[in-house]
């Protein structure tokens, strides 16, 4: 792997909204193996990979896997969709069934590589938005790619911010508008399809399509607070009265435990009549946290809310009976961090980092303690309005 290659990989690597991308395609497409791949002459090289399907391709390895389809991909500059290769005349030979692959282009119009998806069973990938969703996903890490070398150029002077920043907030852009609305779109179709279809199989997959395009939608709205966290000036929020706050934070609540009966758990609420603050950044921090506390916490203990004004600071706390080892401690508010050792989890590891952009936004701060026995506590505290 020449130079060239090495520098590439570097930067998508440097892009943290790349393992999300991929995880997003797969949730959305339902394909179990997504690549970012470089092209450099007739060479195809992995840059990010999620491979569900133990394929065994690495970061650095060439993607012999589709070098034929992406030849078209290059050469055309157009995407290409096959739901059923083994029917396609001209991929028939390929060990996949499906597959889509949409080109990155630089600013400047030069093909930089592909985003890539296949699997070895088919899917409907032709009759959705799903292209013009991965399509916005290839502008986006366009934007990206030439913001890190950009950045990377500019360092060592210490010059041209200015048009880093600018190409940041254009990512965030094309991040919010260009994602959401095809994902909006596949939501509504599938809304209109379940108040249609009679029959229970269709009414099954109607059911599908739209639990997995609101799960796709979390995990985009869940990258783009990231975005704006790490990348611009932060998660906005809109400090104002919440005497309805208490209710808010108790329809939370409710809605972890709808999803998980068999957990138990315990609140204590006060009154929070006279808080400032955003309700529904506050209900969204509450949310991760507890949605985390049952991951991640002991499944057999209790977990405990407790939400109180404590001379006049406003106290919000998560207890559950787990334990974090005393090294991951430091990095439990980095994004996509997650603890060591364990099972695959669900979702993009970016909870408890929204959750403390969150606390800084209103000018709090959120903490967490970790003690054997007493267990795991992460405390949002934000101080009296001055």
């Amino acid at each position: 792997m020449g130079q060239t290659a090495a520098a590439d990989i570097a930067t998508i690597s440097r892009i943290s909204a790349v393992p999300a991308v991929l995880q997003v395609i797969g949730e959305l497409t339902g394909l179990r193996f997504a690549a970012v791949a470089r092209v450099i002459d007739n060479t195809w090289i992995a840059c990010a990979v999620l491979d569900r399907l133990d394929y065994g391709v690495q970061v650095g390895d060439e993607l012999q896997l589709v070098s034929t389809l992406s030849d078209e991909i290059r050469r055309g500059q157009q995407s290409v969709v096959i739901d059923k290769v083994s029917e396609d005349p001209l991929s028939r030979d390929h060990p996949f069934e499906s597959y889509i692959a949409v080109p990155i282009l630089r600013t400047d119009g030069r093909f930089f590589g592909t985003l890539c998806a296949l699997d070895s069973d088919p899917a409907p990938l032709k009759s959705s938005t799903i292209r013009s969703t991965m399509e916005s996903f290839a502008r986006m890490l366009a934007l990206q790619i030439e913001t890190e070398e950009n950045l990377q150029r500019t360092e060592a002077a210490s010059i041209k911010e200015r048009k880093t920043t600018e190409l940041r907030e254009q990512f965030i852009a094309v991040l919010g508008h260009d994602l959401r609305n095809p994902l909006f779109a596949i939501s509504a179709g599938a809304e209109m399809l379940l108040r249609k279809v009679k029959d229970p199989a269709n009414e099954q997959r109607a059911r599908h399509i739209l639990t997995s395009a609101r799960r796709a939608t979390k995990l985009v709205d869940d990258v783009l607070d990231f975005a704006r966290g790490s990348l611009g000036r932060g998660i906005p929020v809109n400090i104002e009265p919440c005497p309805d706050l208490g209710d808010v934070l108790r329809h939370v609540i409710a809605e972890i435990q709808s999803i998980h009966p068999k957990r138990i758990i315990q609140s204590s609420i006060g009154d929070l009549s006279d808080i400032h603050c955003d309700r529904e950044r506050v209900a969204q921090l509450l949310s991760n946290l507890l949605a985390n506390a049952v991951v991640h916490g002991d499944p057999d203990g209790t977990l405990e809310v407790s939400a109180q004004v404590n001379e006049g600071h406003f106290i919000l706390s998560v207890k559950n009976h787990g334990l974090i080892a005393e090294d991951a401690l430091q990095h439990l508010f980095q994004p996509y961090s997650r603890p060591t050792g364990g099972t695959p989890q669900a979702g993009l590891g970016l909870g408890l980092y929204i959750a403390n952009q969150i606390a800084l936004a209103h000018g709090g701060k959120l903490e967490v303690e970790s003690t054997e026995p007493q267990g795991t506590t992460f405390t949002f505290s934000l101080p009296p309005r001055t």
